[in-house]
């Protein structure tokens, strides 16, 4: 089951902090988004795998889009 982990707010995307197949912690830090000059870190909701990245660096998210799918361990 994959588990989406999510753009909080409308936001653009700054940085991506993992690559497919790379394991995070639940906590880790897995995106960063930038609304109104703030940065906003998107952390892992689960431990697990990445599965997709289905957005890009500087792309526009809306609030609840994934950013990035986790599968778990």
């Amino acid at each position: 089951m994959s588990v989406p982990q999510v753009a909080p707010i409308v936001a653009s995307v700054w940085k991506i902090e993992v690559a497919i197949g790379d394991r995070v912690e639940a906590g880790a830090t897995v995106a960063v988004v930038e609304s109104m000059k703030m940065e906003i870190p998107i952390f892992a909701t689960i431990t697990g795998v990445v599965e997709s990245i289905p957005v890009e660096a500087g792309q526009i998210v809306q609030e609840g889009d994934a950013v990035v799918v986790l599968s778990p361990l």
